[in-house]
Protein backbone atom coordinates (compact mmCIF):
# COMPACT_ATOMS: atom_id res chain seq x y z
CA UNK A 1 0.00 0.00 0.00
CA UNK A 2 1.61 3.62 -1.15
CA UNK A 3 0.82 6.60 0.12
CA UNK A 4 -1.55 8.79 -1.86
CA UNK A 5 -0.95 12.10 -2.53
CA UNK A 6 -4.67 13.14 -1.20
CA UNK A 7 -3.58 11.47 2.59
CA UNK A 8 -2.37 15.09 4.00
CA UNK A 9 -5.61 16.86 2.78
CA UNK A 10 -7.86 13.52 4.07
CA UNK A 11 -6.35 14.26 7.41
CA UNK A 12 -6.91 17.88 7.59
CA UNK A 13 -10.69 17.87 6.51
CA UNK A 14 -11.03 15.39 9.30
CA UNK A 15 -9.53 17.48 12.00
CA UNK A 16 -12.26 20.27 10.77
CA UNK A 17 -15.30 18.38 9.69
CA UNK A 18 -17.22 15.38 11.91
CA UNK A 19 -17.57 13.65 8.55
CA UNK A 20 -15.56 13.27 5.55
CA UNK A 21 -16.87 11.67 2.38
CA UNK A 22 -14.85 10.32 -0.46
CA UNK A 23 -16.15 10.15 -3.71
CA UNK A 24 -14.91 8.52 -6.60
CA UNK A 25 -15.00 5.45 -9.37
CA UNK A 26 -14.58 1.68 -8.43
CA UNK A 27 -11.46 0.50 -8.00
CA UNK A 28 -9.86 3.88 -7.58
CA UNK A 29 -8.51 2.86 -4.16
CA UNK A 30 -10.84 4.19 -1.53
CA UNK A 31 -11.42 1.78 0.76
CA UNK A 32 -7.89 1.25 0.82
CA UNK A 33 -6.75 4.67 1.14
CA UNK A 34 -9.54 5.99 4.44
CA UNK A 35 -8.57 2.34 5.52
CA UNK A 36 -4.68 3.23 5.94
CA UNK A 37 -5.22 6.44 7.40
CA UNK A 38 -7.45 5.68 9.80
CA UNK A 39 -6.26 2.26 10.90
CA UNK A 40 -7.89 3.09 14.75
CA UNK A 41 -11.27 2.90 13.47
CA UNK A 42 -13.89 0.21 13.21
CA UNK A 43 -14.67 -0.71 9.64
CA UNK A 44 -18.11 -1.74 7.85
CA UNK A 45 -18.78 -2.47 4.38
CA UNK A 46 -22.28 -1.91 3.11
CA UNK A 47 -21.29 -3.92 0.06
CA UNK A 48 -21.54 -6.44 2.39
CA UNK A 49 -25.36 -8.31 2.54
CA UNK A 50 -25.72 -9.06 5.84
CA UNK A 51 -23.84 -5.83 7.04
CA UNK A 52 -26.33 -3.74 4.99
CA UNK A 53 -28.96 -5.71 6.51
CA UNK A 54 -28.32 -5.41 9.71
CA UNK A 55 -27.91 -1.40 9.49
CA UNK A 56 -31.40 -1.06 7.56
CA UNK A 57 -33.16 -3.54 9.56
CA UNK A 58 -31.44 -2.00 12.92
CA UNK A 59 -29.70 1.72 12.54
CA UNK A 60 -30.15 2.50 15.79
CA UNK A 61 -28.71 -0.87 16.79
CA UNK A 62 -25.81 -0.14 14.71
CA UNK A 63 -24.53 3.06 15.18
CA UNK A 64 -24.58 1.88 18.87
CA UNK A 65 -22.18 -0.42 18.33
CA UNK A 66 -20.02 2.37 16.19
CA UNK A 67 -20.69 5.40 19.28
CA UNK A 68 -17.19 6.51 18.84
CA UNK A 69 -17.61 6.41 14.88
CA UNK A 70 -16.35 4.59 12.07
CA UNK A 71 -15.45 4.38 8.27
CA UNK A 72 -18.92 3.52 6.57
CA UNK A 73 -17.50 1.91 3.10
CA UNK A 74 -20.07 2.23 0.00
CA UNK A 75 -22.58 4.48 1.29
CA UNK A 76 -24.71 4.56 -1.36
CA UNK A 77 -25.98 1.05 -0.75
CA UNK A 78 -27.21 2.46 2.26
CA UNK A 79 -28.28 6.24 1.85
CA UNK A 80 -31.01 5.72 4.60
CA UNK A 81 -27.61 5.98 7.12
CA UNK A 82 -27.15 9.35 6.21
CA UNK A 83 -30.20 11.11 8.12
CA UNK A 84 -28.91 8.65 11.33
CA UNK A 85 -25.36 10.41 10.86
CA UNK A 86 -26.83 13.79 11.13
CA UNK A 87 -28.24 13.09 14.36
CA UNK A 88 -25.37 11.81 15.84
CA UNK A 89 -22.73 14.55 14.72
CA UNK A 90 -25.24 17.05 15.52
CA UNK A 91 -24.90 15.88 19.23
CA UNK A 92 -21.67 15.87 19.62
CA UNK A 93 -18.45 18.60 18.15
CA UNK A 94 -16.31 14.95 17.82
CA UNK A 95 -14.11 15.75 14.60
CA UNK A 96 -13.55 13.07 12.14
CA UNK A 97 -15.96 10.64 13.11
CA UNK A 98 -17.39 9.54 10.19
CA UNK A 99 -15.10 8.34 7.01
CA UNK A 100 -17.61 7.58 4.27
CA UNK A 101 -16.96 6.41 1.02
CA UNK A 102 -19.11 6.39 -2.18
CA UNK A 103 -19.04 5.48 -5.99
CA UNK A 104 -21.49 5.50 -8.44
CA UNK A 105 -24.56 6.78 -7.74
CA UNK A 106 -26.05 10.07 -9.42
CA UNK A 107 -28.16 11.28 -6.37
CA UNK A 108 -25.60 9.88 -3.47
CA UNK A 109 -23.80 13.46 -3.67
CA UNK A 110 -26.93 15.35 -3.46
CA UNK A 111 -27.86 13.36 -0.69
CA UNK A 112 -24.65 14.14 1.16
CA UNK A 113 -24.64 17.54 0.06
CA UNK A 114 -28.38 18.45 1.34
CA UNK A 115 -28.40 15.87 4.51
CA UNK A 116 -25.11 16.69 5.59
CA UNK A 117 -24.53 20.04 4.56
CA UNK A 118 -22.16 21.86 6.51
CA UNK A 119 -21.13 18.53 8.57
CA UNK A 120 -18.91 17.14 5.37
CA UNK A 121 -15.82 17.99 3.85
CA UNK A 122 -16.15 16.34 0.69
CA UNK A 123 -12.95 14.82 -1.24
CA UNK A 124 -12.01 13.00 -4.85
CA UNK A 125 -10.25 9.94 -5.00
CA UNK A 126 -9.52 9.11 -8.92
CA UNK A 127 -6.76 6.55 -9.96
CA UNK A 128 -3.11 7.72 -9.73
CA UNK A 129 -1.44 10.59 -10.60
CA UNK A 130 2.00 10.87 -12.03
CA UNK A 131 3.74 11.26 -8.50
CA UNK A 132 2.23 8.17 -7.00
CA UNK A 133 2.98 6.03 -10.29
CA UNK A 134 6.80 7.15 -10.12
CA UNK A 135 6.40 5.25 -6.81
CA UNK A 136 6.56 2.00 -8.73
CA UNK A 137 8.23 3.12 -11.48
CA UNK A 138 10.69 6.08 -11.93
CA UNK A 139 10.93 6.80 -15.94
CA UNK A 140 7.27 7.52 -17.07
CA UNK A 141 6.21 6.76 -20.71
CA UNK A 142 2.97 8.96 -21.95
CA UNK A 143 2.31 6.05 -24.40
CA UNK A 144 2.62 3.42 -22.43
CA UNK A 145 0.20 5.17 -19.49
CA UNK A 146 -2.32 5.60 -22.16
CA UNK A 147 -2.41 1.70 -22.74
CA UNK A 148 -2.19 0.33 -19.23
CA UNK A 149 -4.19 3.36 -17.07
CA UNK A 150 -3.70 4.64 -13.62
CA UNK A 151 -5.79 2.09 -11.64
CA UNK A 152 -3.85 1.20 -8.62
CA UNK A 153 -4.64 -2.96 -8.85
CA UNK A 154 -2.89 -2.72 -12.55
CA UNK A 155 0.16 -1.50 -10.89
CA UNK A 156 -0.05 -2.79 -7.60
CA UNK A 157 -0.44 -6.38 -8.79
CA UNK A 158 0.97 -5.91 -12.13
CA UNK A 159 -2.32 -7.39 -13.68
CA UNK A 160 -2.30 -7.64 -17.72
CA UNK A 161 -4.42 -4.26 -18.51
CA UNK A 162 -7.02 -5.91 -21.57
CA UNK A 163 -7.88 -8.66 -18.67
CA UNK A 164 -8.30 -5.78 -16.22
CA UNK A 165 -10.33 -3.78 -18.38
CA UNK A 166 -12.57 -6.55 -19.66
CA UNK A 167 -13.73 -7.48 -16.28
CA UNK A 168 -14.01 -3.55 -14.86
CA UNK A 169 -16.59 -2.81 -17.82
CA UNK A 170 -18.59 -5.78 -17.41
CA UNK A 171 -18.19 -5.94 -13.45
CA UNK A 172 -18.75 -2.41 -12.83
CA UNK A 173 -19.41 -0.23 -15.74
CA UNK A 174 -22.33 -1.59 -17.29
CA UNK A 175 -23.75 -2.93 -13.78
CA UNK A 176 -23.81 0.20 -12.16
CA UNK A 177 -25.30 2.09 -15.18
CA UNK A 178 -28.02 -0.95 -15.35
CA UNK A 179 -28.83 -0.15 -11.54
CA UNK A 180 -29.05 3.61 -12.22
CA UNK A 181 -30.95 3.31 -15.73
CA UNK A 182 -33.46 1.36 -17.41
CA UNK A 183 -31.20 0.32 -20.06
CA UNK A 184 -33.22 -2.03 -22.39
CA UNK A 185 -30.65 -2.79 -25.38
CA UNK A 186 -27.27 -3.32 -23.69
CA UNK A 187 -25.80 -3.82 -26.83
CA UNK A 188 -26.43 0.16 -28.10
CA UNK A 189 -25.06 1.33 -24.63
CA UNK A 190 -21.75 -0.97 -25.79
CA UNK A 191 -21.54 0.48 -29.13
CA UNK A 192 -21.91 4.45 -27.51
CA UNK A 193 -19.05 3.55 -24.75
CA UNK A 194 -16.87 2.70 -28.18
CA UNK A 195 -18.30 5.87 -30.03
CA UNK A 196 -17.42 7.63 -27.18
CA UNK A 197 -13.87 6.47 -26.65
CA UNK A 198 -13.32 7.56 -30.33
CA UNK A 199 -14.54 11.14 -29.59
CA UNK A 200 -12.62 11.57 -26.54
CA UNK A 201 -11.02 15.22 -26.60
CA UNK A 202 -14.02 16.35 -29.03
CA UNK A 203 -16.84 18.85 -28.99
CA UNK A 204 -19.59 16.43 -27.85
CA UNK A 205 -22.49 16.06 -30.49
CA UNK A 206 -25.52 14.69 -28.95
CA UNK A 207 -27.10 14.27 -31.70
CA UNK A 208 -24.68 12.89 -34.30
CA UNK A 209 -23.58 10.38 -31.68
CA UNK A 210 -27.36 9.47 -31.03
CA UNK A 211 -27.88 9.08 -34.64
CA UNK A 212 -24.76 6.62 -34.76
CA UNK A 213 -25.63 4.44 -31.96
CA UNK A 214 -29.62 4.43 -33.30
CA UNK A 215 -31.15 6.54 -30.03
CA UNK A 216 -31.94 9.85 -29.17
CA UNK A 217 -30.18 12.89 -28.18
CA UNK A 218 -31.99 12.80 -24.70
CA UNK A 219 -30.83 9.04 -24.03
CA UNK A 220 -27.13 10.36 -25.14
CA UNK A 221 -27.37 13.10 -22.55
CA UNK A 222 -28.75 10.19 -20.09
CA UNK A 223 -25.83 8.04 -20.94
CA UNK A 224 -23.41 10.47 -20.64
CA UNK A 225 -24.42 12.05 -16.94
CA UNK A 226 -24.58 8.50 -15.78
CA UNK A 227 -20.79 7.84 -16.76
CA UNK A 228 -19.85 11.65 -15.19
CA UNK A 229 -21.80 10.59 -12.16
CA UNK A 230 -19.98 7.16 -12.41
CA UNK A 231 -16.83 9.13 -12.61
CA UNK A 232 -16.18 6.95 -15.75
CA UNK A 233 -15.78 10.56 -17.69
CA UNK A 234 -15.21 13.94 -17.15
CA UNK A 235 -16.76 16.87 -19.00
CA UNK A 236 -14.37 19.51 -19.56
CA UNK A 237 -17.07 22.92 -20.01
CA UNK A 238 -16.19 25.69 -22.09
CA UNK A 239 -15.04 28.74 -21.15
CA UNK A 240 -16.87 31.95 -22.62
CA UNK A 241 -17.45 34.96 -19.92
CA UNK A 242 -16.87 38.17 -21.39
CA UNK A 243 -15.33 36.73 -25.11
CA UNK A 244 -18.50 37.54 -27.14
CA UNK A 245 -21.64 36.04 -28.26
CA UNK A 246 -18.94 33.09 -31.01
CA UNK A 247 -17.45 30.41 -29.43
CA UNK A 248 -18.17 27.03 -28.70
CA UNK A 249 -20.63 26.51 -25.48
CA UNK A 250 -20.80 23.04 -25.83
CA UNK A 251 -18.35 20.23 -23.41
CA UNK A 252 -15.64 18.24 -24.22
CA UNK A 253 -15.80 14.56 -23.06
CA UNK A 254 -12.50 12.59 -20.97
CA UNK A 255 -12.32 9.42 -19.55
CA UNK A 256 -10.77 9.72 -15.84
CA UNK A 257 -8.73 6.71 -17.38
CA UNK A 258 -6.91 6.73 -19.96
CA UNK A 259 -6.38 2.63 -19.84
CA UNK A 260 -10.32 2.21 -20.66
CA UNK A 261 -9.74 4.86 -23.46
CA UNK A 262 -7.40 2.24 -24.98
CA UNK A 263 -8.84 -0.82 -24.28
CA UNK A 264 -12.68 0.31 -26.06
CA UNK A 265 -10.37 1.45 -29.12
CA UNK A 266 -8.47 -1.90 -29.30
CA UNK A 267 -5.06 -0.15 -28.40
CA UNK A 268 -3.09 -2.96 -26.68
CA UNK A 269 0.99 -1.83 -27.19
CA UNK A 270 2.51 1.88 -26.26
CA UNK A 271 3.31 1.23 -30.51
CA UNK A 272 -0.01 1.53 -31.33
CA UNK A 273 -0.84 4.22 -29.32
CA UNK A 274 1.89 6.03 -30.67
CA UNK A 275 0.80 5.59 -33.83
CA UNK A 276 -2.93 6.03 -33.49
CA UNK A 277 -4.79 9.46 -35.25
CA UNK A 278 -6.28 9.93 -32.08
CA UNK A 279 -2.29 10.17 -30.52
CA UNK A 280 -2.87 13.90 -29.79
CA UNK A 281 -6.03 13.63 -28.16
CA UNK A 282 -5.02 10.57 -25.83
CA UNK A 283 -2.28 12.59 -24.97
CA UNK A 284 -4.15 15.52 -24.12
CA UNK A 285 -6.48 13.62 -22.16
CA UNK A 286 -3.83 12.00 -19.87
CA UNK A 287 -2.03 15.57 -19.10
CA UNK A 288 -5.56 17.11 -18.67
CA UNK A 289 -6.92 14.49 -16.04
CA UNK A 290 -3.53 14.27 -14.26
CA UNK A 291 -3.80 17.88 -13.68
CA UNK A 292 -7.09 17.68 -12.73
CA UNK A 293 -6.28 14.55 -9.71
CA UNK A 294 -3.49 17.18 -8.58
CA UNK A 295 -6.32 19.98 -8.26
CA UNK A 296 -8.99 17.21 -6.51
CA UNK A 297 -6.19 16.00 -4.22
CA UNK A 298 -5.37 19.07 -2.84
CA UNK A 299 -9.09 19.91 -2.16
CA UNK A 300 -9.12 22.35 -4.86
CA UNK A 301 -11.91 23.29 -6.82
CA UNK A 302 -12.06 22.18 -10.73
CA UNK A 303 -12.11 25.16 -12.36
CA UNK A 304 -10.35 23.48 -15.44
CA UNK A 305 -11.90 24.59 -19.18
CA UNK A 306 -11.06 24.95 -22.67
CA UNK A 307 -11.68 27.44 -25.25
CA UNK A 308 -12.77 27.61 -28.53
CA UNK A 309 -14.84 30.19 -30.97
CA UNK A 310 -16.33 29.76 -33.98
CA UNK A 311 -13.67 30.36 -36.35
CA UNK A 312 -11.61 27.12 -34.77
CA UNK A 313 -9.76 29.23 -32.48
CA UNK A 314 -9.02 26.92 -29.71
CA UNK A 315 -7.06 26.60 -25.87
CA UNK A 316 -6.57 23.46 -24.50
CA UNK A 317 -7.31 24.06 -21.09
CA UNK A 318 -7.77 26.93 -19.17
CA UNK A 319 -6.98 26.59 -15.86
CA UNK A 320 -8.99 29.56 -13.35
CA UNK A 321 -6.57 30.73 -10.65
CA UNK A 322 -8.71 33.66 -8.73
CA UNK A 323 -8.93 36.42 -11.44
CA UNK A 324 -6.23 35.05 -13.26
CA UNK A 325 -6.52 33.04 -16.39
CA UNK A 326 -4.29 30.11 -17.26
CA UNK A 327 -3.78 28.91 -20.92
CA UNK A 328 -2.33 25.59 -21.41
CA UNK A 329 -1.74 24.11 -24.56
CA UNK A 330 -0.97 19.95 -24.72
CA UNK A 331 0.88 18.20 -27.72
CA UNK A 332 1.92 15.07 -28.45
CA UNK A 333 4.53 15.92 -30.72
CA UNK A 334 8.22 15.11 -29.14
CA UNK A 335 9.61 18.14 -31.40
CA UNK A 336 8.14 21.93 -29.97
CA UNK A 337 7.41 24.57 -32.92
CA UNK A 338 6.35 27.69 -32.54
CA UNK A 339 2.60 27.01 -34.34
CA UNK A 340 2.27 25.40 -30.78
CA UNK A 341 1.55 29.05 -29.26
CA UNK A 342 -0.89 30.10 -31.83
CA UNK A 343 -4.10 29.21 -29.40
CA UNK A 344 -2.70 31.13 -26.69
CA UNK A 345 -1.71 34.01 -28.22
CA UNK A 346 -4.88 34.52 -30.00
CA UNK A 347 -6.59 34.12 -26.65
CA UNK A 348 -4.40 36.58 -24.67
CA UNK A 349 -5.71 39.09 -27.44
CA UNK A 350 -9.44 38.92 -26.41
CA UNK A 351 -8.86 38.03 -22.48
CA UNK A 352 -7.08 40.13 -20.69
CA UNK A 353 -6.59 38.29 -17.35
CA UNK A 354 -5.30 35.40 -19.40
CA UNK A 355 -0.96 34.77 -18.10
CA UNK A 356 1.22 33.45 -20.62
CA UNK A 357 0.59 30.15 -19.23
CA UNK A 358 2.17 26.80 -20.60
CA UNK A 359 2.47 24.40 -23.59
CA UNK A 360 2.62 20.71 -22.73
CA UNK A 361 4.66 18.57 -25.18
CA UNK A 362 5.99 15.17 -24.90
CA UNK A 363 9.86 16.57 -25.70
CA UNK A 364 12.55 16.40 -23.48
CA UNK A 365 13.39 20.16 -23.59
CA UNK A 366 12.28 22.57 -21.19
CA UNK A 367 12.18 25.83 -22.45
CA UNK A 368 10.61 29.41 -22.54
CA UNK A 369 8.74 30.35 -25.72
CA UNK A 370 7.68 34.65 -25.45
CA UNK A 371 7.14 34.01 -22.37
CA UNK A 372 5.35 30.91 -22.56
CA UNK A 373 6.83 27.90 -20.12
CA UNK A 374 7.56 24.90 -22.77
CA UNK A 375 7.86 21.33 -20.47
CA UNK A 376 7.42 17.65 -20.75
CA UNK A 377 4.22 16.84 -17.78
CA UNK A 378 5.97 13.61 -17.34
CA UNK A 379 9.61 14.72 -16.69
CA UNK A 380 9.58 17.92 -15.65
CA UNK A 381 7.82 17.82 -11.97
CA UNK A 382 8.54 21.09 -10.88
CA UNK A 383 6.93 23.32 -13.68
CA UNK A 384 3.59 20.34 -13.00
CA UNK A 385 3.72 21.81 -9.42
CA UNK A 386 3.28 25.37 -10.69
CA UNK A 387 0.47 24.26 -12.88
CA UNK A 388 -1.84 21.87 -11.03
Amino acid sequence: MIPRDIEPELQQAAKEYPVVTVFGPRQSGKTTLVRMVFPKKQYRSLEDPDVRAQALADPRGFFSDIEEGAVLDEIQRAPELLSYIQGIVDLSKQRGRFILTGSHQPELHAAVSQTLAGRTALLTLLPFCFNELRRYTKTLDAFELIVKGSFPRLHDEQLQPARFFNGYLRTYVERDVRALINLKDLRRFQQFLTLLAGRVGQVINYTSLGNDVGVSSSTIKSWVSVLTSSYVVAELSPYFENVGKRVIRSPKIYFTDMGLVAFLLGISTPELAARDPLRGNLFENLVIMEILKRRLNAGLRNDLFFYRDTHGNEVDLIIRRGRKLIPIEIKSSATFTSDFHKGIERFRAVVAKAEAGFIAYNGEQQSTFKGTKVFNPLLHEDVMKTVG
